[in-house]
């Protein structure tokens, strides 16, 4: 289902949470969208969203609100889903089934059986299925695909205190799905081995996961989550025949050392036999490499995402981050976890 040109997008959120809200807010300011409709099972959360909203309707569930329609089509041709992963499966599928468009908030699944049954939903019944994947739309995240380079080596870090949100799935889950969507969407090949090691420590899922990752044609990444650090990080570096990327997603602040800028330092490299660079001992390295900051807007990564969404849903385009996309995460997010287990550390 689409909106017919030059009309607004009715669009329509389910899960009044954490995320939910922020989904409310800019969709509630967003041109060409109109907001119908804030569904969760608190209703008094989901009024306490739509009391300054004009025209926004609660409800308790997705099927009360499909229900109240009645037989004709459905009253919205976009919905965001922000529940606990646990239930993504069950709200997406009426609303798959009646070819709204769904944008489902990371990770598509709590397992890859769920997520490929989404899949196949989408696929039958022809709906756009976008995976909340946000920090694809990460401005930095951006700079960083504008140079079009090809991975060898990649390694991530992204820690942050406990938040007491998303504890119904583990770290790898919860967090490192993020980079794990990054590096395939960046690698593209299959993977080949996956090792990994993690602990448990605030309950039943692991708090603390680190998985080394090798692809078919040879590149290698390290990935690092944890949610039991004293201090928030999420750093990404690249390393590529290219260039040298290093940036930081929190600061959205980065730099670039590629090939092409730095051809004088090579040069002066393959003209002297091995032996004859110990006579530079003593230069400053740092002076003689020419380094660029990665050129990031200021753009919000959870509005360009939902504008990239209603888009898709208006014109009928594949989104950006698509089922499969999220299926592909999960897959490898799964042999994550297989592997840390295999250790028999009791995670």
């Amino acid at each position: 289902m689409s909106a017919p040109d030059g009309e607004a997008v009715p669009v329509a959120v389910v899960g009044a949470g954490h995320m939910g809200r922020h989904h409310v807010r800019i969709y509630s300011r967003m041109p060409g969208v109109r907001l119908t409709a804030v569904i969760d099972r608190d209703l008094e959360r989901a009024r306490a969203l739509c009391t300054s909203l004009d025209g926004v309707t609660c409800a308790a569930t997705i099927d009360d609100y499909l229900r109240g329609a009645g037989q004709g089509p459905p009253p919205v041709a976009a919905v965001s889903i922000a529940v606990p992963t646990v239930h993504h499966l069950a709200v997406a599928r009426p609303l798959i089934e009646r070819g709204v468009g769904v944008l489902i908030e990371k990770p598509l699944a709590p397992n890859l059986v769920e997520a490929e049954q989404i899949a196949a939903l989408a696929r039958r019944h022809g709906a756009i299925v976008q995976v909340g994947h946000t920090e694809r739309f990460n401005p930095a995240v951006r700079a960083v695909q504008r140079l079009d380079v090809q991975p060898k080596f990649v390694e991530t870090h992204r820690i942050s205190p406990f938040t007491f949100r998303s504890a119904d799935v583990g770290v790898v889950l919860d967090m490192m799905i993020h980079d794990i969507d990054i590096l395939l969407h960046l690698v593209r090949d299959d993977v080949e081995r996956v090792d990994a090691a993690g602990v448990a420590v605030l309950g039943p899922h692991e708090d603390i996961a680190s998985a080394r990752i090798t692809f078919r044609g040879g590149a290698v990444a390290n990935l690092t989550a944890s949610r039991l650090a004293l201090k928030t990080e999420r750093k990404l570096r690249v390393f590529a025949p290219t260039a040298y990327i290093s940036l930081d997603y929190q600061k959205k602040v980065g730099i670039a050392i590629t090939r092409d800028k730095n051809l004088d330092i090579l040069k002066l490299a393959r003209e002297r036999h091995v032996e004859d660079l110990a006579q530079l001992a003593g230069t400053d390295f740092g002076k003689l490499v020419k380094v660029e900051p990665l050129q990031i807007d200021d753009r919000d990564a959870l509005e360009t995402e939902l504008e990239a969404f209603v888009d898709c849903v208006r014109t009928r385009r594949p989104p950006p981050v698509s089922v499969d996309d999220g299926v592909a995460a999960i897959r490898l997010a799964e042999d994550i976890v297989r592997a840390l287990k295999s250790r028999g550390w009791d995670v």
